[in-house]
């Protein structure tokens, strides 16, 4: 645990050092929330129909956008080698570089979203609940995204072929976390949803790091 939490807080001082690197998917992720009623409809019940969708596609978007930052420096320094050659479990790390990426780029998204939600006219149940699907989604998005990043760490422009192979992935967590935020606006039981994120959430944080270590074998061989 020690090379675990000393490999977390290297993470956050990179990226406290590159601040732009990480600042610009949550830019991204205001800038798509707060131009949709430009677009779409001004009409409060227009978006508060469509508040959750908007929301969380936003952060699908956002987090798909950083997400080849997440071994890409290590690959480049060499760092990423002598992670898989330490005699730490290299799943451990891999579960480390998640962790931080989850605190520089979902943590600050949970935070954003209930204002962005009051812009776009969410009721406060609504917000309730869509916290809590940030709080169980944006992990695992951030440990379903890593094997992707494991797979195409070593190629140039790897960016289009990440993309298609995780957003087929998220799929699930944006249908079920929409239909449980809908739910909690219009006074359903939402509590199906919610265990479907939780059980996927339990079955990512088993298995995703170990996939990732492979992967990441695979890509450095």
């Amino acid at each position: 645990m020690t090379a675990f939490f000393a490999l977390v807080r290297r993470d956050l001082l990179l990226a406290f050092r590159h601040r732009a690197e990480w600042f610009n998917p949550l830019l991204f992720f205001g800038m798509i929330v707060t131009l949709f009623p430009l677009g779409v409809s001004p009409e409060a019940p227009v978006l508060r129909i469509m508040a959750p969708g908007v929301i969380w596609i936003a952060v699908l978007l956002a987090g798909l956008f950083s997400l080849e930052s997440m071994f890409r420096s290590d690959f480049d320094d060499g760092a990423l080698e002598q992670m898989v050659l330490s005699p730490h479990p290299l799943a451990l790390l891999v579960l480390a570089k998640v962790f931080a990426h989850w605190l520089v780029s979902g943590f600050p998204m949970l935070l954003m979203a209930p204002l962005l939600a009051l812009l776009m006219t969410m009721p406060s149940e609504g917000i309730a609940m869509l916290e809590w699907t940030l709080l169980v989604g944006t992990p695992l998005l951030s440990l379903t995204g890593s094997i992707g990043v494991a797979l195409t760490v070593g190629l140039r422009r790897g960016g289009v072929l990440l993309t298609l192979i995780v957003l087929p992935l998220y799929i699930p967590v944006l249908i079920f976390s929409t239909n449980a935020v809908s739910a909690a606006v219009a006074g359903l039981p939402m509590g199906g949803q919610l265990d479907f994120l939780l059980a996927l959430l339990v079955l990512a944080l088993t298995l995703a790091p170990f996939a990732t270590a492979q992967a990441l074998r695979i890509s450095l061989s």
